[in-house]
């Protein structure tokens, strides 16, 4: 049956091109980046989904008011096996960034351009090449009437690109009880271009804003004032120091150590002469799962307190983003064995499971205590102008994991 799956799969070319060219058409963009969400969207999908034979299809709907009718919609599409003791998932998002700028487009972002092996369009790789691959993978199984051992599901949520919180959020707090204790998730949206890598776990992650208040006065005479600036240096400086208090390695993460970076900083005074009784900076903080983040905000407003001190200022910390990591995927669990095993076989090289320093999506199923896998043939160019999937890593893409997912179904 697998060298039937295989060929139905390779044959779909076309069909998966005019599904993308049908995708990329309709922009789907959260309220919060201009747009209306992901209703029209869903609603063509559907469309699809229908002329296919799954057994069900269902609308999760996460109410927003800003949004088209008012929901942000995510729908499971669900291919029932000769047992439903266990589901295999594939996750995929239907919402779009926006293109940013016109001029840097070589075409109509939302008019896809098929030329030289790759499809162009904005949302075509990010996360449409996932989209549509889960589509194959059943679609062959349907065209030639094999029922799977276990049911297979495609999940397309809502919201992955501004938090979730209508989407993989909203679903694993509210609707939990979809899911089973013995089912495994695929998540497509991350990966490298030779499809070697499979993303098992992920560091916690804290964004914290800096504010440092001092008082302000004429640059001539700093006596009379006391430079923010000054003492925020010295506190960007002695954060670097949270290298050393927090430095468990782990060969499993790339890179395999916690970081802690000062990123974006804010305009003070506008002048040279003026010394600023202000200053604001960020942090980004990516965290081996080892350590709780509660530690890392107690050491640096341990090192905050002194600086107060020596240099007679107040400093506030905003976090702009906190979450802890979740349970990290074994990297042996049959799901990680299974698809290292599709990988080696459809795309001859060798697989790795890793660690990264970003967070996905993942995080929401795993913190439910679900095996889950991020992976997918990537060239990256994700929220770039001139957005491309490679149509040989979407049909690979469904390649292997359709292999997997026949792995999957031995088991007992």
């Amino acid at each position: 049956m697998k060298k039937q799956i295989l060929e139905k799969i390779t044959s779909y070319q076309d069909y998966a091109v005019e599904l993308q060219r049908g995708l990329t058409a309709i922009p789907a963009l959260a309220p919060s980046s201009g747009g209306d969400g992901e209703y029209d969207k869903a609603k063509w999908l559907e469309g699809e989904l229908k002329k296919l034979k799954f057994d069900s299809i269902e609308w999760i709907n996460a109410p927003q008011p800003e949004a088209r009718n008012g929901i942000r919609p995510n729908i499971i599409a669900r291919y029932k096996g000769k047992s439903s003791a266990k589901t295999i998932w594939f996750m995929s998002h239907l919402d779009i960034v926006p293109p940013g700028e016109a001029k840097l487009w070589t075409s109509d972002p939302y008019k896809m351009e098929v030329k030289d092996g790759r499809l162009i369009g904005r949302g075509v790789e990010d996360n449409q090449q996932a989209i549509v691959s889960s589509i194959l993978v059943v679609k062959a199984m349907m065209e030639l009437d094999y029922r799977p051992e276990y049911d297979i599901a495609l999940l397309f949520c809502a919201d992955e690109e501004t938090g979730s919180g209508f989407g993989a959020d909203y679903i694993s707090e509210k609707r939990p009880d979809i899911f089973g204790r013995d089912d495994v998730f695929f998540v497509p949206d991350s990966g490298t271009e030779d499809g070697a890598m499979i993303e098992v776990a992920e560091k916690s992650i804290l964004w914290m804003k800096v504010v440092t208040k001092g008082k302000q006065c004429h640059a001539s005479r700093p006596s009379l004032g006391v430079n923010a600036f000054k003492a925020a240096s010295d506190l960007v400086l002695r954060f670097q120091k949270l290298y050393k208090k927090f430095p468990k390695k782990d060969r499993l993460y790339e890179p395999p150590i916690s970081t802690f970076e000062p990123t974006k900083k804010e305009n003070n005074v506008p002048n040279v002469n003026t010394l600023p009784g202000e200053d604001v900076f960020y942090m980004d903080c990516r965290v081996m799962p080892c350590y709780q983040l509660a530690e890392v905000k107690t050491e640096m407003r341990r090192m905050a307190d002194e600086v107060e001190t020596k240099y007679g200022v107040k400093i506030e910390f905003e976090p702009q983003q906190e979450s802890q990591a979740a349970p990290p995927t074994d990297p042996k669990a049959p799901i990680v064995l299974a698809l290292k095993k599709a990988i080696k076989e459809v795309l001859g090289v060798k697989p790795k499971a890793y660690g990264i320093g970003g967070g996905t999506v993942a995080a929401f199923f795993r913190r439910l205590h679900l095996p889950v896998v991020v992976y997918s043939r990537l060239n990256e160019s994700a929220h770039m102008p001139n957005e491309y999937c490679v149509i040989d890593h979407m049909m690979g893409d469904a390649k292997v994991f359709a292999v997997t997912a026949l792995l999957l179904c031995k088991e007992k």
